[in-house]
């Protein structure tokens, strides 16, 4: 059996799986050979980084003796790139996820998907999907692999079996991990890449998602600490917006984050969020204890001292604590939620609270989210184009329905049209904290929705 490594066409040669495996059980060895001796000498345990270099040496020291002992019985000795493969696929095998490492590091793919041994698909940056060849040789190696995975690579180990028959974590690069057993037809995983350097408004509008006119208004309603929900479908760029938003917020404010998984990666904007602490939940034990939920972490986080809560994805009962931290002082929060416009936001959150069983009538959960939410933003995804095409100002409640107003509406042949005018009270208030003067003077009347 041979491993065909992704590449450029000079770079796909075949490896001897077994020269892989061999090489990567040596690397195993002296990687446990040194925790070993470090913990005897009374050193800390590897960082993630250390343990990579030291891999990747102990890795090109053994090819270098495989060479020397080829060319000792008269064979070819490895050639540099032969190397090069030989030690990443060990390392990979090792520290990495086998074959799919060599997917996860490549810089424009930005979805993987893979059915057991079935190829694999993946979708770019720039939307295409491309079938590449499968990084197992069988279902039962993905769900090792997997494991491989729950067991390293979070925060702390996941199980991953027939009682726990899925897994959502954060990969070391940020990447968000999910995968499937037994409920699926076949092992799944899903592996959604995270562009951390993508973090800015202004970084947003150079690639399209809105123009000047929004990415002011962004920055007004996040310095004047107004409750934002970011809608839209699966992929549509929900949570790289709230990252942007997010790093519009002042050095001085706490932000306490809310998780399934880490995908918001405040640690990496240390300078911009010295103060924040960021929460996950977790599943139950074996014995079933020990689960934290959402709606859990939204209570803890209140306790926190936080000047703004961010919940990254709002789908269950987490909604109800969350609207009422924001009805209750801690203005300025945000979250993400899927719906397929900004007015669908508004009968899914009452969904949503009725899971929290509240006992609450519709009437007084739709006053609960007009005095909690100011804006509702929605990102639309046609053709692997991603545009901000619908922002809403929440104005009232009457019984059983939210007031509010379509303040920019875009039609994608004409750009941006704004539509109904925000409140009088609203765009002074925004206009405070930097709002320009030239968006209340285009906007043109329509008829409140």
């Amino acid at each position: 059996m041979t491993i065909l490594l992704v590449g450029t066409e000079t770079e796909q040669a075949p490896l001897d799986a077994q020269l892989v495996t061999a090489l990567a059980s040596r690397v195993g060895e002296a990687l446990a050979d040194e925790r070993i001796l470090r913990r005897a000498q009374g050193n800390t345990d590897f960082l993630v980084t250390q343990e990579w270099d030291f891999a990747r040496s102990a890795a090109h020291a053994e090819c270098a003796r495989l060479g020397t002992s080829r060319r000792q019985e008269g064979q070819v000795p490895f050639s540099d790139l032969q190397e090069l493969q030989l030690a990443n696929a060990a390392i990979a095998q090792v520290l990495g996820l086998g074959r799919l490492q060599s997917l996860l590091d490549d810089l424009e793919i930005s979805d993987i998907h893979v059915r057991g041994c079935a190829p694999v698909w993946v979708k770019l940056r720039n939307g295409t999907r491309l079938k590449v060849a499968p990084v197992v040789d069988s279902d039962d190696e993905l769900i090792e692999l997997i494991r491989r995975a729950a067991a390293r690579m979070g925060r702390t180990e996941r199980r991953f079996d027939a009682a726990t028959p899925e897994l959502n974590l954060q990969l070391p690069d940020g990447s968000r991990l999910f995968a499937t057993m037994d409920v699926s037809a076949r092992p799944s995983l899903v592996i959604r890449r995270h562009r951390f350097e993508i973090s800015s408004l202004n970084e947003l509008r150079l690639r399209g998602l809105f123009d000047e006119t929004l990415q002011n208004f962004f920055a007004a309603a996040v310095s004047a600490k107004r409750n934002i929900v970011i809608a839209g479908g699966t992929g549509s760029g929900k949570t790289t917006l709230l990252r942007a938003l997010i790093n519009e917020v002042g050095a001085s404010e706490r932000i306490v984050t809310i998780e399934d998984a880490y995908e918001l990666g405040l640690e990496r904007f240390e300078d911009l969020h010295p103060d924040h602490d960021s929460l996950q939940s977790r599943p139950a034990n074996i014995e079933g204890r020990g689960e934290i939920t959402l709606a859990d972490l939204t209570r803890m986080a209140l306790r926190m001292d936080p000047d703004r809560v961010i919940v990254g994805e709002v789908r269950g009962a987490e909604a109800f604590p969350m609207l009422m931290a924001m009805s209750q002082g801690n203005n300025g929060s945000m979250c993400t939620m899927h719906a397929d416009s900004t007015r669908s936001v508004f009968p899914k959150l009452a969904a949503y609270v009725s899971m929290a069983s509240t006992g609450l009538p519709v009437e007084t959960v739709n006053l609960l989210v007009a005095s909690a939410i100011h804006f509702v933003v929605y990102i639309d995804n046609t053709n692997s184009v991603r545009r901000v095409t619908s922002v809403r100002e929440v104005v009232d409640s009457e019984g059983s329905t939210i007031v509010s107003n379509e303040i920019f509406h875009l039609e994608i042949e004409d750009g941006l049209v704004t539509g109904f005018p925000m409140r009088e009270q609203t765009r002074k208030l925004l206009t405070a904290h930097g709002l320009g003067a030239d968006i209340s003077s285009v906007q043109k009347s329509e008829d409140a929705s």
